[in-house]
Formats: C-alpha cells, sequence, structure tokens
C-alpha cells in the first residue's frame, strides 16, 4: 500500500533524499507519486511531524 503525505507537512525536506526511488515531489507541502511508491516506510521514518502514511 503506497504511502500519502498528510496536510500536516511542514516541507522540511527531509523526506525527499530517503526516498529511494525518487517518488517525492516538492510543492507547498511535498507529495508522494502514488503510482511509483514501493512503500518502504523511509519518508515516514524521517518526517518530524508524521505526515507521511500508508494510503488506506
Amino acid at each position: 500500500m503506497a504511502y500519502k503525505i498528510s496536510d500536516d507537512c511542514i516541507a522540511c525536506g527531509q523526506c525527499k533524499p530517503e526516498c529511494p526511488v525518487d517518488c517525492i515531489s516538492e510543492g507547498d507541502i511535498y507529495t508522494i507519486d502514488q503510482d511509483a511508491c514501493i512503500d518502504c516506510g523511509s519518508c515516514a521514518d524521517v518526517c518530524p511531524v508524521d505526515a507521511p502514511h500508508q494510503d488506506c
């Protein structure tokens, strides 16, 4: 199940370099390309506000 970044994102940028498939895009808040996400959880591991979560 792919990860999604919630509106809690503070755009700190810690998640983007951790993504092994480069599916995180920068913006007002960061977003994850759900088709490219491999569900590794690397983004969630480094997020200070727990914004990435699995999209149920």
